[in-house]
């Protein structure tokens, strides 16, 4: 099959990115022609909220990506469109995962489709973003009136689809497959050499973009809780805060976490990743909303224990009491997981709970989703 993938790719960074560009290869092992089309502009910068949007890494090698989308220029929308009918691809596949890109989808996708070959089956992260607004109301409702099909990789993805989708088309759940280009797993003692970390310690891992849904007063609370019952607990605090930096460090001066806390307030690259989840003791998502995370995903690779709270789809990928924990999104929870964990060294009965559990999140599972899609 001839398959175009319209979404983020490089030079644009972030698991999204990662995302897609791991998709596109899995399609080209099993023998489809495969391309990227991503975007010459993703969001205006007076709307994005970290310090950069591009990646510094090289193209990737084995990737066709190209360059088309403007997602604020209709004229564009148009044109894109016209392109893609013209090249008839069988399957297109937009990556929507907020409602800003609904306009510019629907219109590629309506377009795309008048060559009578070309099916759009949507790849959906979340249908109703994390942090709601008036426009996804109007614009996700368009924007699933215009696709054939849906994969999504969480349930609770698959029930705010169907509200919308007036047409019961087809859609199907097949969740977030593994992170496994990141290298092998490092031990606990070259990563936390790598770091300049002490190797004594113990370490609770909070990775990726620091935003308001991810909970992260929820875990400095908790961790404020049992600071004296586990006087050896650090935590790693590793990626770009979207909120505000001092109402964090606040939080941790009223907690008396002042020297228990690692800061990293930077985009953590791809090459270091192998790092902070090598020195990570057990890895945690304390969400108050939800869908899916790929950070759950990352953790499988290097085979580490989660907490996650039971929010959305992360209860539905961590069983809880046996690769790790799916708590309410409160922090009095949270600080009672922490204790049985550490206090009961459940790590090495997760750990080898997890490894068996890690077949189920192949890539050909995702692609697999896709061509059963009818």
């Amino acid at each position: 099959m001839k398959i175009i993938l319209l979404g983020t790719s490089w030079p644009y960074r972030g698991g999204l990115a990662t995302f897609n560009e791991r998709l596109a290869r899995q399609f080209a092992s099993e023998g489809h022609e495969v391309e990227l089309w991503t975007f010459t502009l993703q969001y205006p910068s007076f709307l994005f909220p970290g310090k950069t949007q591009y990646t510094n890494e090289p193209a990737p090698a084995d990737l066709i990506i190209r360059r088309k989308l403007n997602s604020c220029n209709p004229f564009n929308w148009i044109r894109v469109g016209c392109l893609l009918r013209k090249s008839a691809p069988d399957l297109l596949i937009c990556c929507y995962w907020m409602s800003f890109f609904a306009p510019a989808y629907q219109i590629v996708s309506r377009i795309a489709k008048k060559n009578g070959k070309t099916r759009c089956i949507a790849l959906v992260h979340n249908m109703i973003p994390h942090e709601p607004n008036v426009l996804d109301k109007l614009f996700a409702p368009l924007f699933v009136k215009s696709q054939d099909g849906f994969v999504a990789l969480s349930e609770s993805v698959v029930k705010d689809i169907e509200r919308l989708d007036k047409e019961h088309k087809s859609k199907t759940f097949s969740p977030h497959p593994i992170y496994d280009h990141y290298g092998e797993i490092m031990t606990k003692a070259k990563a936390c050499k790598a770091l300049n970390l002490p190797a004594d310690k113990c370490y609770m891992l909070f990775f990726g973009l620091v935003r308001a849904y991810k909970g992260l007063d929820l875990l400095l609370d908790a961790f404020g809780l049992v600071k004296t019952q586990l006087p050896d607990l650090q935590l790693i605090i590793a990626g770009e805060f979207y909120e505000q930096e001092d109402k964090y460090r606040a939080q941790i001066e009223k907690n008396g976490l002042a020297n228990r806390v690692i800061l990293r307030n930077e985009f953590i690259p791809d090459g270091d990743l192998r790092k902070y989840f090598g020195a990570a003791d057990l890895v945690v998502q304390p969400y108050k909303t939800a869908t899916q995370s790929g950070v759950t995903q990352v953790a499988f690779h290097f085979e580490k224990p989660m907490l996650v709270t039971n929010v959305g789809g992360l209860g539905e990928i961590v069983h809880d009491g046996k690769m790790g924990y799916a708590c309410n999104p409160d922090a009095e929870a949270i600080a009672a997981d922490l204790l049985d964990y550490f206090t009961h060294n459940r790590q090495a009965d997760f750990t080898r709970y997890l490894k068996n559990e890690k077949n189920k999140y192949a890539w050909s599972n995702m692609t697999r989703a896709f061509m059963n899609i009818r």
